[in-house]
């Protein structure tokens, strides 16, 4: 199973989500800090009833908790694009930073 398919599992069995993409954009990433060719970049947008009512940190916190155990062996960046049903009205890429084009890394 590649790190992108663990990444799918976990979080299909955390959310059950409505809508669930995850994309390994570790070849993006070639020569920068922290590229696995295993796969270390990563990009999830996901749409889940889990999320309503959440705010974005939240949401945050609760896909880190579900990746924990891949944290940060096997994830050195991930980008978030999480949203309840009915938010899904254009993007808006999130990670931990402020600025809303920024990705987290570990």
């Amino acid at each position: 199973m590649t790190r992108a398919e663990r990444i799918d599992a976990l979080l299909r069995a955390a959310f059950a989500p409505l809508r669930l993409a995850v994309r390994d954009d570790s070849p993006q990433h070639l020569g920068h800090g922290g590229h696995d060719p295993r796969g270390s970049h990563f990009h999830v947008e996901m749409v889940s009833t889990r999320f309503n009512g959440k705010s974005r940190i939240d949401k945050q916190r609760l896909v880190y908790d579900a990746l924990a155990s891949m944290f940060p062996a096997e994830i050195h960046a991930l980008t978030l694009h999480l949203l309840a049903p009915g938010e899904d009205r254009g993007p808006s890429e999130v990670g931990v930073q402020a600025h809303p084009r920024r990705h987290a890394h570990f």
